[in-house]
């Protein structure tokens, strides 16, 4: 007879994905997921599989939890640059100060992160980027429609370079950077896609 979970797998996974953000996955061991889920280390290797295997549930997690539903808030955002502008002041928000301050992001982290290799992560880091640069391209395209862009923007580079940007402010605050210089980058991205007849009200 099969024996039976006497624990809630989302639940934990919850904690691992936490426990992950916090303190990076290369320096947490399996005795610290242990201790954080109270799960046997044999509940947990037959629930998630390895270390690697449960690094990648936990990056699955943090995506659909956390990262998509902002993405597609951005996305279906129709104020053009003011919604991206708005994006990244939430962001530095919740990087700099709250609950999850200095934490930076989980999948951010994890492009640096020993088991990056692994073709699961990897996936989570394709599907992560293609979500945020997708995100991104959208509200480019409403700003297009507004008139806020210079003539010529390429949007697929510009929604690349702000996706990049995102990653960028995910480090920096993890290493300490403060608020105020970080939206001071963002600005200075923001206004070199801007047509210079914009009003300052549409920025």
């Amino acid at each position: 007879m099969p024996d039976v979970k006497h624990f809630d797998p989302d639940v934990a996974l919850d904690r691992v994905a936490s426990l992950f953000w916090e303190h990076g996955a290369d320096t947490t061991g399996v005795a610290e997921v242990v201790k954080a889920t109270g799960l046997s280390r044999s509940s947990l290797y037959a629930t998630f599989g390895g270390k690697g295997q449960l690094y990648a549930a936990a990056l699955r997690r943090y995506l659909e939890r956390q990262s998509r539903p902002v993405f597609d808030a951005l996305a279906a955002d129709e104020r053009g640059l003011p919604a991206i502008a708005g994006f990244f002041e939430r962001l530095v928000s919740a990087r700099c100060t709250g609950e999850h301050a200095r934490w930076g992001c989980l999948v951010t982290n994890a492009h640096a992160a020993a088991g990056r290799e692994l073709p699961e992560v990897q996936h989570v880091l394709a599907a992560h980027h293609g979500a945020l640069r997708s995100a991104m391209r959208a509200a480019l395209e409403a700003a297009r429609r507004h008139g806020h862009l210079r003539s010529g923007l390429d949007t697929e580079a510009s929604a690349e370079t702000l996706a990049l940007l995102a990653y960028a402010v995910n480090l920096r605050s993890r290493s300490g950077a403060e608020a105020a210089e970080l939206l001071a980058g963002v600005r200075a991205v923001l206004d070199g896609f801007t047509d210079v007849t914009t009003t300052e009200e549409n920025r």
